[in-house]
């Protein structure tokens, strides 16, 4: 395995993942209710959070994955149904693009912000432990 080869094409993605990304969240300002811009937002975040973990960007991906599962919510209700939604997303989208161009300049992925991460499982009413790490199904369940 070429290791450059396959960052590369990771960083080409990306780019392009992350752009369309933007654009989708432009279109989820005018109608946070925009079916179509969240799943296309689910879409390129869930893509991200496979390639970067196939690669051993973990940090890319267990941020992709805490928007995905957070995407997913909003998908489920139909929109994005509370102030704080789009600013989130926002976040987790400068964030991806910084981490994606520290792989670019370093070959490595930086950890995500902290703070975001918190700010993301608060918004979903956490279904993470104390260390960040996924609570199982049957605990969670429990939990409500």
């Amino acid at each position: 395995m070429d290791p450059v080869k396959y960052r590369n094409l990771f960083l080409e993605e990306a780019t392009e993942h992350l752009a369309e990304m933007s654009r989708a969240l432009l279109e989820l300002e005018k109608d946070p209710r925009d079916t179509a811009a969240i799943d296309l937002v689910f879409r390129m975040v869930h893509s991200l959070k496979g390639m970067s973990a196939s690669l051993g960007y973990e940090a890319v991906s267990d941020l992709s994955h805490r928007l995905e599962d957070r995407l997913g919510i909003w998908r489920a209700h139909g929109g994005i149904d509370d102030t704080a939604g789009l600013p989130l997303l926002f976040r987790g989208l400068e964030s991806l693009e910084r981490m994606v161009a520290v792989v670019r300049e370093s070959g490595e992925a930086p950890p995500p912000d902290p703070a975001l991460l918190a700010a993301i499982d608060a918004a979903r009413g956490s279904t993470r432990d104390g260390d960040g790490k996924p609570v199982p199904k049957k605990a969670e369940a429990r939990a409500r």
